[in-house]
């Protein structure tokens, strides 16, 4: 790249490829791995969401890493966004976590109430 016209290109393919509703995955699975989710297992969590797909021989999903989602307090966290952008955000995941994420959200379409980041702020809330 030598330009700022080849960097606006490859930005505009890049924006083309993940925007909603132009995805051939059904789903994508986005695990935090900044600084803070990698301190605090993201890395295993990505694994897990890997294995468990392949185990169940599930293609039409994407996992992939992106960088800070910004609660901190709450990673590892992983987001699952379906083909037409709707996310549900899932925190402090664990291996074990991954693992019903996928047999009840992706494989079953029932999301994990109890993982999601509002159930983590109500509880808080309650003290």
């Amino acid at each position: 790249m030598k330009t700022i016209t080849e960097l606006e290109e490859i930005r505009k393919r890049t924006l083309e490829k993940i925007k909603p509703g132009t995805n051939s995955n059904r789903l994508r699975i986005l695990v935090g791995m900044a600084t803070c989710g990698i301190a605090a297992g993201a890395r295993p969590v990505m694994n897990a969401f890997i294995e468990e797909l392949k185990k169940r021989n599930i293609s039409d999903v994407t996992v992939t890493m992106t960088g800070c989602i910004g609660a901190c307090r709450l990673e590892p966290i992983v987001e699952v966004i379906d083909s037409d952008g709707r996310r549900v955000t899932y925190v402090k995941m664990t291996e074990e976590k991954a693992a019903r994420v996928v047999v009840e959200h992706i494989v079953n379409g029932r999301v994990c109430v109890d993982y999601t980041i509002g159930e983590a702020e109500r509880k808080t809330a309650e003290g």
